[in-house]
């Protein structure tokens, strides 16, 4: 039976002077952000709309695994999401394939990606202590404050508790966007932000 998924190419440029032709010279249909590279794989306009159409995606081209995601956390994500609905991500760069030719997982690409797993869990681990030592920093030129200095601070299991961010995890668990999760629940980006945070966490 013939596979008429398609394949495209997926484009990310930082503005939109950069040639983006030049990145897709095979006239693969393209998905292309122009937006920076901090931005989360969801939250871009193209990145969104290539999730929505995934199940009639056979295979994504990129030229770089970095196009993926705004850091090693944010790539593996959408590495696993594509993969497991059987899109077979290419990237020429790195030479990587994630799906072999009769559609199952590529050995080597199952090795990196566990690889960048490890790596997502460090740069985590590294990102609390800079917040750490920043909390830190701040208490000692005594300009941190906890809540306005009145109130204790909040805990995760009493944020997540509460109605709007309990809707928001739940889209976001569901596949949603930030946006678009911050939107559904009521409550602004920053909040809907820090929610995903604390499902990152686990």
């Amino acid at each position: 039976m013939t596979d008429t998924r398609k394949v495209v190419r997926y484009i990310r440029v930082s503005t939109p002077e950069q040639n983006t032709a030049r990145q897709n010279k095979d006239n693969k249909i393209p998905f292309i952000d122009v937006c920076s590279g901090s931005v989360a794989f969801r939250d871009r306009k193209d990145g969104e709309r290539l999730i929505k159409n995934v199940g009639g995606i056979r295979e994504v081209h990129v030229h770089s695994i970095d196009r993926l995601g705004r850091n090693t956390i944010d790539i593996l994500n959408t590495i696993q999401l594509l993969t497991k609905h059987g899109v077979n991500v290419i990237s020429e760069k790195e030479g990587l394939r994630t799906l072999l030719n009769d559609g199952t997982e590529n050995p080597t690409a199952k090795m990196l990606v566990g690889i960048l797993g490890t790596l997502a869990e460090f740069e985590l681990t590294r990102i609390k202590e800079r917040q750490a030592e920043g909390i830190a920093k701040a208490k000692a030129r005594g300009v941190y404050k906890t809540n306005g200095g009145n109130r204790s601070k909040e805990t995760k299991t009493k944020f997540l508790s509460k109605k709007k961010n309990a809707l928001c995890l739940k889209e976001l668990k569901r596949g949603a966007s930030v946006r678009r999760a911050a939107k559904f629940a009521g409550i602004s980006k920053i909040t809907a932000t820090k929610v995903r945070n604390y499902m990152l966490e686990g």
